[in-house]
């Protein structure tokens, strides 16, 4: 399962309830510096966030370009720190 973030969902709340492992791509050139994106998982499957052709995705997880919330009910917060370059923190591994 995939979800590609939408403009709207800057400063936003998104949820993932999926039984099944989800990949989050942030979405290139629809934000700008400041913007934030909180990601909470609430069902089984584990959240991959990954950037869009383009974006830059930085993190401290084991795989800093592409974070995992580490565990059901972990949440994350992707924000754009310059153009299309984006720090992710939160409760990641």
């Amino acid at each position: 399962t995939t979800y590609t973030t939408v403009a709207a969902d800057d400063g936003k709340l998104v949820t993932a309830s999926n039984a099944s492992a989800i990949t989050v791509t942030i979405a290139a050139g629809l934000y700008n510096v400041g913007a934030q994106i909180n990601l909470a998982q609430t069902g089984a499957g584990q959240v991959t966030i990954q950037g869009d052709t383009g974006v830059t995705v930085v993190s401290t997880g084991a795989t800093a370009a592409t974070p995992k919330t580490r565990a059901q009910y972990s949440s994350l917060t992707a924000i754009c720190t310059a153009s299309d370059t984006w720090l992710v923190v939160g409760d990641i591994s």
